[in-house]
């Protein structure tokens, strides 16, 4: 699941239960509220969201 913060940028939560807080130190995604793996199609759902977020609002580059 993807959740947009007030700012519009993309943050991984659980398909679960939607919680925000991801443990990724084990090898795997695992949510700390419920304990359910993270799926890697959600992991990269959110990485492609998080590339797109940042193509629209980096700042132009110097020329």
């Amino acid at each position: 699941m993807i959740f947009i913060n007030p700012h519009g940028a993309p943050e991984l939560a659980c398909d679960h239960c939607g919680c925000r807080w991801v443990d990724r130190l084990k090898g795997k995604a695992y949510c700390y509220e419920c304990g359910e793996e993270v799926s890697d199609e959600a992991i990269a759902e959110f990485q492609a969201a998080a590339v797109e977020y940042a193509a629209k609002h980096s700042p132009p580059a110097a020329s």
